[in-house]
């Protein structure tokens, strides 16, 4: 090798090793380039690697969810939240609802396993106005429902969605889900399920019902328990008390969710409003979660209901 002097800064590489010769100027960027390279391997090993929130997110996309058969064995007639999305458009369609002037509002529990259907809903209204408290409850009564109409794009209708939720765990059983993160599941609906067993010791004379609460502390779970209490007798006698208690608790907000819109939906100002009532079902993560239609009905614009549309 020829020895290279000092101040020309480079090394003269033997043209017998077949390599290229670098010249100093140039030294710097070959080194940048070499550490990006490296840096961009790294992270995407990084990404590789720690990967398990992403992969759950990834799992639970509606791409990739797959049927809970175990649903139609209970509760016949469900369906997946896709399905219901496809329901819910090809009937409003029918009657005339444009998806670009339609504003839907739901009443649904505050349960974070409930969103998925939110942003089913949401994809094809564009957003969701929420109603809804512990159990499913419209809570945001009759004032929530005059805000929303007034949300209404010009010339358009709403839709409701309203309904209790009720789990089903991956052996089938009924009234518990399992959660993310968690070695063991629990209620589903925990409010539903809380409020069942205060109206259970009520009917029983186990328990004296509770005073009108004077704080807003907890009084979403006071009138579950008030406006469950009616159904006392009928969830006693159910073979199922787990599987009998999102049916009575649908039909104690179907009542309250109808005497809203009789005293508000005159706030819609040109169009109609459909309300669709039901059960919504929260299964394993990785499957999809299901609803059972069991009223879909309009309303004109001053409250009254003027079809039903269930199988319309």
């Amino acid at each position: 090798e020829e020895k290279i002097p000092a101040d020309k800064g480079e090394e003269k590489i033997p043209a017998d090793k077949g390599e290229e010769k670098i010249p100093a100027d140039e030294e710097e960027t070959s080194t940048k380039d070499t550490s990006l390279g490296s840096e961009e391997e790294e992270l995407k090993i990084v990404v590789a690697t720690s990967s398990e929130e992403d992969k759950y997110k990834s799992d639970l996309s509606v791409d990739n969810l797959k049927p809970f058969d175990k649903v139609q064995e209970i509760f016949p007639n469900s369906l997946s939240n896709a399905d219901l999305a496809t329901f819910i458009t090809s009937t409003l369609s029918a009657k005339g609802y444009d998806d670009g002037k339609t504003l839907v509002a739901t009443s649904l529990c505050c349960d974070e396993v409930n969103r998925p259907l939110e942003e089913e809903l949401s994809n094809l209204y564009d957003t969701n106005f929420n109603m809804g408290g512990l159990a499913g409850f419209p809570f945001g009564g009759a004032t929530s429902f005059g805000a929303m109409a007034a949300h209404i794009p010009d010339g358009g209708s709403c839709l409701v969605v309203y309904g209790p939720h009720v789990g089903v765990d991956s052996t089938g059983a009924v009234g518990t889900v399992e959660r993310r993160g968690r070695a063991n599941g629990g209620s589903c609906c925990g409010s539903a399920v809380a409020a069942s067993g205060y109206v259970g010791s009520v009917f029983k004379g186990d328990a004296e019902k509770a005073a009108l609460p004077e704080d807003a502390l907890d009084a979403q779970q006071y009138f579950v328990g008030s406006m469950l209490m009616p159904y006392a007798e009928r969830l006693d006698a159910a073979e199922e008390k787990m599987k009998e208690l999102p049916y009575a608790l649908y039909d104690a907000q179907t009542e309250l969710m109808g005497r809203i819109v009789e005293k508000s939906g005159g706030a819609v100002a040109d169009g109609t409003t459909a309300v669709l009532g039901g059960i919504q079902i929260n299964t394993p993560p990785g499957y999809s979660d299901y609803f059972l239609p069991l009223s879909f009905k309009l309303h004109d614009n001053e409250g009254k209901e003027v079809e039903d549309i269930m199988w319309a």
